[in-house]
């Protein structure tokens, strides 16, 4: 029962992330789109900025219609399926959620809606800060989810009611002062930007390759790649700071993200292994890189890091007996498929930078060609993330304070949890493959010619009466 219910819900969690950094980088990116063309009417306005707004605004669109379905079914599953961890934590647990629904969400929403059925209506000022809010709002939605994540992690802030047996939060701040939480959000924030900027630049390098409107995508070309530089450089020193505090609060992951059986000082970082797992603590072929564990792990080059026996060890001692080793191929495998792809988007940006300061990026048949392909390296590293994130704690729910097969509804049956586990898998397949034609079929149009009277049409200044319909 508990294992279903885990499959159940990393399923429906791991397919609704793959939207949500789409979401956030392309709100960011698509505001920028419109700000160029706002600044651009300076100087007379430049209509393909426009028109690009408005195209990717409708991938934008389509990406959130999907999400927001598939984020739904998350919020039931906490009462349905982990009734008893959401009774355990509901009073810590529901107040971030609760911000991400009355603040975040609503926020996004309804600007959403008001930049869709602003054009031509609400003024220009206020129809591009419509956007930038759509932008904040999905920040801060991560924000909440996050923080209410971090905190199961590494929960702080809260008491254990001695009569209830329940948790209860007493400083709301600390959750958003959890270091877990700031260095995990930023790292997220940036993971998204580079998501968003590698759709948008795989969309571009399609028209580029075509010929179709080159002027107009080595545009888009140029701002993604702009954006994706930075963005891919700070996820991987995010990522590192926020190793280091695991290696801190959570020690058992950091060794299993390893294959560290054995305490080390200093610790090399295996780049590649054949063997090893739960079952094998002694791999057939480890090709190490000396020192490089302790730097990531502890920030220090002859940094200290704690084997997974050791730490076995020491829960046994401070929880009672069982196993509090996660399985060791998907933290292994998780943690380099994210390191390494990440590593190949900074010198496929990098190598994107050159040309466009070199104003080749419309003539390089190559790099259009690998810019289609690599918008898969986005989704393939957010899954690694998350497996390594969330297997990383097990056998936690909550680390330290309840363990995953003490959170499951008692009340729900295997067969319950099959019907809906095959019912979702089904639903969602047909969503992605709805998403997948809707995002190709209108990333593959042709920019939009608008006509000169209704942007004529369009409101001047911030005093003129707008209603939106």
């Amino acid at each position: 029962m508990t294992e279903l219910s885990r499959w159940q819900f990393a399923t429906t969690s791991i397919y609704h992330f793959l939207f949500v950094p789409v979401t956030i980088g392309l709100a960011f990116l698509v505001a920028l789109l419109q700000t160029a063309w706002h600044r651009s009417l300076r100087w007379g306005g430049d209509p393909e900025y426009r028109r690009l707004t408005k195209f990717f605004g409708t991938l934008l669109l389509i990406n959130v219609a999907v999400g927001v379905v598939t984020g739904l079914i998350q919020e039931f599953e906490f009462g349905m399926n982990w009734s008893a961890y959401s009774r355990f934590v509901g009073d810590v647990f529901g107040a971030p959620l609760a911000m991400e629904g009355l603040a975040a969400f609503f926020l996004e929403s309804t600007f959403l809606g008001l930049w869709i059925f602003g054009w031509n209506r609400l003024p220009r000022r206020i129809h591009l800060a419509c956007i930038w809010m759509v932008a904040l709002g999905t920040m801060l939605s991560a924000m909440f989810i996050m923080a209410a994540n971090s905190w199961m992690q590494h929960p702080v802030g809260y008491t254990i009611n001695p009569q209830t047996h329940q948790a209860q939060l007493t400083d709301i701040w600390s959750l958003f002062a959890n270091p877990v939480f700031y260095w995990g959000y930023l790292h997220v924030i940036m993971a998204s930007l580079v998501t968003g900027a590698l759709v948008m630049l795989a969309v571009s390098a399609w028209h580029l390759r075509k010929r179709r409107q080159v002027d107009a995508f080595r545009k888009t070309a140029t701002l993604s790649i702009a954006v994706l530089l930075p963005a891919a450089a700070l996820v991987m020193f995010f990522g590192g700071r926020l190793g280091i505090n695991e290696t801190k609060y959570q020690p058992m992951k950091i060794a299993a993200a390893e294959g560290q059986w054995n305490t080390c000082q200093p610790c090399s970082f295996s780049a590649f292994q054949i063997g090893g797992g739960n079952n094998d603590q002694n791999p057939d072929l480890i090709i190490p890189i000396p020192h490089l564990l302790s730097v990531l792990a502890t920030g220090t080059w002859n940094g200290k890091v704690e084997g997974m026996n050791q730490v076995q060890a020491q829960y046994v001692q401070q929880y009672g007996p069982g196993s509090y080793v996660p399985i060791v191929f998907i933290q292994y495998w998780g943690m380099r498929v994210m390191a390494y792809l990440g590593t190949l988007v900074v010198l496929f940006a990098l190598w994107g930078a050159y040309l466009a300061v070199r104003r080749r990026l419309d003539r390089s048949k190559w790099f259009q060609r690998a810019a289609i392909y690599a918008v898969v390296t986005p989704f393939l590293m957010t899954i690694a993330g998350w497996l390594l994130t969330e297997n990383g704690r097990q056998p936690w729910i909550v680390q330290g304070l309840m363990k995953t097969s003490q959170g499951v509804s008692p009340s729900v049956s295997s067969t319950d949890v099959w019907i809906s586990l095959i019912a979702f898998a089904a639903i969602y397949v047909v969503f992605g493959i709805a998403d997948a034609y809707l995002m190709i079929r209108y990333g593959r149009k042709a920019l939009e010619e608008e006509p000169d009277e209704e942007r004529a049409k369009e409101p001047e200044r911030a005093d003129v009466p707008a209603v939106v319909y």
